[in-house]
Parts: structure tokens; C-alpha cells; sequence
């Protein structure tokens, strides 16, 4: 949402209001769907701060759960927020707010040890699911083997119970397109030659036509 919707560099510049507002629109075409939102950096910081905005998350959007991402410390903010029954989805590997380099996580045998005991501790604090984001192929097996509640990939391999790609990416939208992401469609192609066309159409008078607009001609016979 940051970078797609807001044009941010980063996701640090979102602000809760934000998130709100715009889940707030997105829960208006939920017919069945599952609505995670994202809590932004500095709104999760303590536990009383995280109790805080995700109930006014849950209680303004009617979201089902809030997402918060790891830092590797965080487990406890986790469990106080599923005690004070607030679901949480826990998101694990590149965490955009508090990783600056984005690279394969878990890559390594002792790097995939960690990411596992970091796995395991937040489903065994509450989460009923978690995000495995950049995590190699081999890791995100494991991982997915060894837990009891769903993983969702993003550039982590088959081997994760559900997967997540950003629309604008999937659509051809973005122009950002890492190796991860399958581009089914080029719609910034097919907008841009509609654009084209109709700003052609207009400066060479072809639009609005008498099929696109009302010219009045029976309302002053009328008169």
C-alpha cells in the first residue's frame, strides 16, 4: 500500500489512518474473504501501544485480524494481543519495517535453525498464521513441516500453504518485478494505448460523438 497505492520508498511513511481508511474501503467488497491488516511501524511498539490501535484497527475496518511483523522480539506483544482476543498473523524473513536490505532469507543451516525457532515462537504465542517473505525454498519447507497453523509466501517457493503476490505486480502495473513475481498480464501496456487513443480522439474532435452525450434536442422541443 505504501509503495503502490501512496508512491512511498519505503513503508515506514504510512500512517495508521492510512491503513484505516483504506481497509475501510477494502472491507466494503469482502463478500468471504479473510481481511488481515497490516499494522504500520511505531504502532506496536509495547504492548499497551499494540492493545491500543488494533482494537481501533478491528473496531473501525470490522477487519478479522491484524498482521505485525517480527523483529525478533516482539513475541510477547503477540500474546497479549491474542489474549485480549485480537487474532494476529505473524509475518517472518524480509520484514520490510525493520530490514532495509531485501534478500533471500534463511539461506544457510544456522540461518534457517533461527528462522524456525522465530517461527515456532509465534505460532506458540498465538498466531494463527504467519507470512514467510523472501525465505528460501529448503526453509520455507521446513518451516511449513514443522508448524501447526498455515504459512503464506511471498518469493518463498511452492512449499507454503498459501501465496500472496501484489496485484499491481501480478497485473503488470507496478514496473517493479523481481524474480518472484509472475506478471500474468500487461495492463500498464494495454492503459497506455487506450489513454493514447483517447487523448488522439479528442484533439481530433472524434470524442464525445452524438453517441456519447445527451445534445438536449428533445428536451427543447418540448420547451
Amino acid at each position: 500500500m505504501a509503495n503502490v497505492l501512496y508512491g512511498f520508498q519505503n513503508t515506514h511513511e504510512i500512517k495508521l489512518e492510512n491503513i484505516i481508511e483504506h481497509a475501510i474501503s477494502v472491507k466494503k467488497g469482502v463478500k468471504k474473504s479473510l481481511l488481515v491488516v497490516d499494522m504500520p511501524i511505531g504502532t506496536y511498539s509495547n504492548l499497551a501501544t499494540a492493545k491500543k490501535n488494533a482494537n481501533r484497527i478491528m473496531k473501525q475496518t470490522k477487519c478479522d485480524a491484524v498482521k505485525i511483523e517480527s523483529n525478533k522480539d516482539n513475541f510477547q506483544i503477540i500474546k497479549g494481543l491474542v489474549n485480549s482476543n485480537i487474532p494476529v498473523m505473524g509475518h517472518i524473513g524480509y520484514t520490510p519495517q525493520f530490514k532495509k536490505k531485501f534478500k533471500i532469507e534463511g539461506n544457510t543451516t544456522l540461518k534457517a535453525e533461527k528462522l524456525l525457532n522465530e517461527a515456532l515462537r509465534i505460532q506458540d504465542a498465538g498466531a494463527f498464521s504467519i507470512v514467510l517473505e523472501c525465505v528460501s525454498s529448503l526453509t520455507s519447507k521446513m518451516i511449513t513441516s514443522k508448524l501447526n497453523i498455515p504459512t503464506i509466501g511471498i518469493g518463498s517457493s511452492i512449499h507454503c500453504d498459501g501465496q500472496i503476490l501484489v496485484t499491481d505486480d501480478m497485473l503488470g502495473l507496478s514496473g517493479f518485478y523481481p524474480r518472484f513475481v509472475k506478471k500474468y498480464i500487461n495492463l500498464n501496456s494495454i492503459i497506455e494505448k487506450a489513454v493514447k487513443k483517447y487523448s488522439r480522439d479528442v484533439k481530433q474532435g472524434k470524442f464525445p460523438n452524438k453517441k456519447n452525450f445527451i445534445d438536449g434536442s428533445k428536451f427543447r422541443k418540448k420547451n
